[in-house]
């Protein structure tokens, strides 16, 4: 059983000022597997005050001193990776392969990324006679989910913190354990107090002060569409810089030149992988009609292949997260054969022998309409719905038919016939032929995905300001 009732704030682990006690669920099993405390707006402020008084010294502090620093938190984070994985495992659900060989060892990629990043990074430039300065954008505010929970805090916290930028997170009360970890290893790495702080708690509570705060500068959020909206809205009264990562309902169009098989194999991997918990999962499958029974044939055979269990055994895929969350699965799914969608595989229900925790049978809709709700909302589970088209105007029609514009995928032996349709899809990374994730390019989406950017050059962007200095120079 776990217990981590304080936070960390100012370099310190401390009590909540009003202490108020969270049961953290297992999802496998869906009993209490630990406790965290919950924050309010008091502590917060604490947080923020800390994080304000720590940016005057850090902003000015040397490319050359943060490096330091971040290749400490290298060196501390790959020591306690086998530990994240097992606290992912617990928290959230993933299989051990999962939970160890990606959702935790992604987590120090973003800092080896970053350090990169700086090295060669320019924050002066002289244009003639001015001089333009990148200087760190202030204290940034984290609120981060329960899906990729290590992956999306070091997303945000590496560039942040190579830019100068300190930093207060929010993560995901839903799976706190492995955040707590983060901070003891930054805190292990030598971070100056104030830098980095850590207060657990709900979204209308904590993630609602943050947002609203006075003296953070800047917030950032990975979350559902509707949350970012509120996030967004608090934000306004300060006028402070806002980044969301949020929901999307990829389209993957697979072209009559494809190789069928690796095409429709990657896709169905690719919404199965974390238990359909990924928000850029490629869920619509767009086939030519003329080839939708061999690509049927496929899907339901890789999607059998995808056997739930036990996340500390062999098992290939884990439960979701919530008792909450299998509900709204069940809804969507049954809304799907009541729309008249054809099930190929999966459906209600649990899968036999997994009646407790929050499993769900991995399930392929065929003859999906883009109309139908399954093909339009974002379910956050293992559920892939497979649309016909007859043309490839209308399969990018049909892609662009979203109120999403995060992720897109299209297969094609022909790679210059790949990037035509690519060019055509609105949405931010789009991998072409089952190219995997590339965190040196930007990561966000368009229309209701969001705005701003992850990963890559992008990413610092995110957290500097630009200051003009006309006449820096004489005149020649």
């Amino acid at each position: 059983m776990r217990e981590y009732l304080k936070f960390y704030i100012d370099g310190a682990w401390v009590d909540p000022v009003a202490p108020r006690k969270l049961d953290v669920i297992n999802p496998a099993t869906a009993r209490v597997c630990g406790h965290i405390s919950l924050g309010s707006a008091a502590d917060i402020d604490k947080a923020v005050t800390a994080a304000a008084r720590a940016f005057k010294s850090w902003s000015h502090t040397s490319k050359e001193q943060r490096l330091v620093v971040l290749h400490r938190i290298i060196e501390e984070f790959t020591k306690r990776v086998p530990e994240l994985g097992d606290a992912i495992m617990e928290e959230m659900g993933a299989p051990k392969w999962l939970a160890h060989g990606t959702q935790a060892a992604i987590g120090v990629n973003h800092f080896k990324t970053a350090v990169g990043i700086l090295e060669k990074f320019e924050f002066v430039t002289d244009r003639g006679t001015s001089r333009v300065v990148r200087e760190p954008v202030g204290v940034c505010g984290f609120i981060t989910p329960w899906n990729w929970p290590i992956h999306q805090i070091c997303a945000k916290v590496a560039p942040a913190l190579a830019a100068g930028c300190t930093v207060v997170l929010k993560p995901s009360e839903i799976a706190p354990f492995s955040a707590q970890i983060f901070a003891e290893i930054l805190d292990a790495a030598g971070v100056p107090a104030g830098v980095f702080n850590l207060v657990q708690g709900e979204g209308p509570v904590v993630g609602q002060a943050i947002a609203e705060h006075p003296k953070v500068d800047m917030v950032s959020i990975t979350g559902s569409t509707r949350a970012g909206i509120l996030v967004a809205q608090a934000a306004a009264r300060t006028v402070k810089r806002v980044c969301q990562e949020l929901g999307g309902k990829s389209p993957n169009i697979i072209l009559e030149d494809a190789d069928l098989k690796a095409a429709v194999t990657g896709g169905i991997n690719g919404v199965m992988m974390n238990s359909g918990q990924s928000c850029r999962a490629p869920t619509r499958m767009l086939v030519p009609n003329k080839l939708m029974d061999q690509v049927c044939v496929i899907a339901k055979e890789v999607a059998e292949s995808w056997k739930p269990g036990d996340p500390a055994a062999d098992s290939r895929m884990g439960p979701v997260i919530s008792e909450a969350q299998w509900q709204k699965i069940q809804r969507l799914v049954e809304s799907g054969v009541k729309q008249g969608a054809k099930l190929v595989t999966g459906g209600l229900g649990k899968p036999e022998g997994l009646e407790q925790g929050y499993f769900v049978k991995p399930t392929v809709f065929r003859d999906v309409k883009n109309s139908m709700e399954i093909a339009r909302e974002e379910i956050f589970g293992p559920v892939l719905s497979i649309i016909g088209y007859d043309t490839e105007a209308e399969a990018i029609e049909i892609a662009n038919d979203t109120d999403y514009g995060l992720g897109g995928y299209v297969h094609s032996k022909n790679l210059d016939h790949a990037r035509a349709i690519a060019a055509q899809i609105r949405a931010g990374y789009i991998s072409l032929n089952n190219a995997g994730l590339d965190l040196n390019v930007p990561f966000g989406g368009y229309k209701q995905s969001g705005n701003g950017r992850e990963f890559g050059d992008e990413a610092f962007a995110e957290f500097l300001e630009y200051k003009s200095m006309l006449g820096f120079s004489p005149a020649a």
